[in-house]
């Protein structure tokens, strides 16, 4: 596949280590140090390009009721200004993607998809669009999108962007239209970091523009760009699903698998996967997403093999050459392969090694010992709750202060 750039390509281009990543577009890995951008956005403003996603714009008589067609969750009782999250399913109840929308009014909303299946997205909501009195426009190419996150992002856009309402104001999951720099654009109060935070939705042709504008009005609060590599171990240690590693491409894992069966509405009298999905809950489910603590200072590999304990050794032995001598050695057996990696990451803000993987439900319980496959070596690990960061969700739902 040819590689994709966003809007803001130059600007990587001059300042990152470009990598391929999802929909095959070429992504900033860091511009500095990944555990210092990541570190950044927890504790000041933190600012990544996420023009990688996709928009699509559904206008018409009948856009309201094809999106709660298409969509898990329900939609009719949102009102104008409102953000809301869900799945699209097949009808097997496998996922398509995971999106977000927006309702702007009855007839016109947008939903973004995610990043790799951003082309399947649009087509599978166009293709059902038909009969429906709805009219479907993809906009990705039209539109960059910058995500603004970190416990200063409300001070840093309250200083520099003029809106309906201020931005102080702004709700958890709502948007408003906002100018900053002479640039009208969207503002919602969403993220993918587990943190208070902003996504605008901006022209592409203005997007660079509003991005020096934002780096340089910005240092004052600490803001600072960050690549994949942080947007990974922050999105981690809120066991944020990703399109692609966590929600596989080929639609074999439900919203039950992933742990987003909570957005599922079945007193909807109707949408697609409906069916499927009632008997996915009544029969129960053999694996599921879940949260590991990795003894190992290096990152688990997306399809490493997690493994049950087989076997506990009495003593423990001690590496006795090499670079490593004098290491202990675990004193654990790996028995049979119960299940394997998904994603996995450093969590600078919890000081482990984080993994997220789909295990057999029979050793899916809280304490579980596992084991995991870390470049060839067995390691110790262990079930735990997710998220691994602000279970509660404070973080991003913080209210501005008085």
């Amino acid at each position: 596949m040819p590689e994709r750039r966003t809007p803001l390509f130059d600007y990587h281009a001059r300042h990152a280590e470009l990598v391929r990543g999802g929909g095959d577009f070429l992504f900033p890995l860091a511009y500095t140090n990944p555990v210092e951008e990541h570190l950044n956005t927890r504790r000041n403003a933190g600012m990544q390009d996420l023009s990688t996603m996709g928009e699509v714009d559904i206008k018409g008589p009948g856009a309201e009721r094809l999106i709660n067609r298409l969509l898990v969750n329900e939609v009719r009782d949102m009102l104008p200004g409102q953000v809301r999250y869900s799945t699209m399913c097949n009808e097997c109840g496998g996922i398509v993607d995971d999106i977000t929308a927006y309702k702007f009014h009855d007839e016109h909303f947008m939903i973004v998809t995610s990043s790799a299946p951003r082309k399947k997205s649009a087509r599978w909501i166009a293709e059902h669009a038909i009969g429906h009195s709805a009219y479907v426009t993809d906009l990705t190419g039209a539109i960059a999108l910058i995500s603004v996150q970190g416990p200063r992002s409300r001070d840093l856009l309250s200083t520099i962007a003029s809106s309906q309402s201020t931005i102080a104001d702004l709700k958890f999951f709502h948007f408003t239209s906002a100018t900053i720099n002479d640039t009208q654009l969207l503002i919602s109060r969403s993220g993918y970091t587990g943190e208070l935070g902003y996504e605008l939705y901006v022209p592409s042709e203005e997007a660079l523009s509003v991005w020096e504008f934002l780096l340089q009005r910005g240092r004052d609060f600490g803001l600072r760009p960050y690549g994949t590599a942080a947007m990974q171990s922050l999105r981690i240690e809120k066991a944020f699903p990703l399109a692609g590693p966590d929600i596989p491409d080929d639609e074999s894992r439900t919203p039950f698998h992933v742990g987003l069966d909570r957005w599922i509405r079945f007193d909807k009298s109707d949408f697609v996967g409906r069916d499927a999905l009632l008997r996915v809950q009544e029969m129960g489910i053999t694996e599921r997403w879940v949260g590991l603590h990795v003894e190992s200072e290096v990152a688990p590999r997306a399809g490493a093999a997690v493994m049950a304990v087989n076997e506990i050794a009495p003593q423990r032995r001690v590496r006795k050459s090499g670079a490593r001598a004098g290491e202990a050695i675990e004193p654990l057996g790996a028995g049979a392969q119960v299940g394997v990696v998904t994603s996995a990451a450093r969590g600078h803000s919890v000081g482990k090694m984080l993994a997220l993987a789909y295990v057999q439900t029979t050793h899916a319980f809280p304490g579980c010992q596992l084991l995991v496959d870390v470049e060839g070596e067995v390691r110790p690990a262990r079930v735990v709750p997710t998220p691994f960061f602000d279970s509660a969700g404070a973080r991003m739902r913080a209210r501005a202060s008085a």
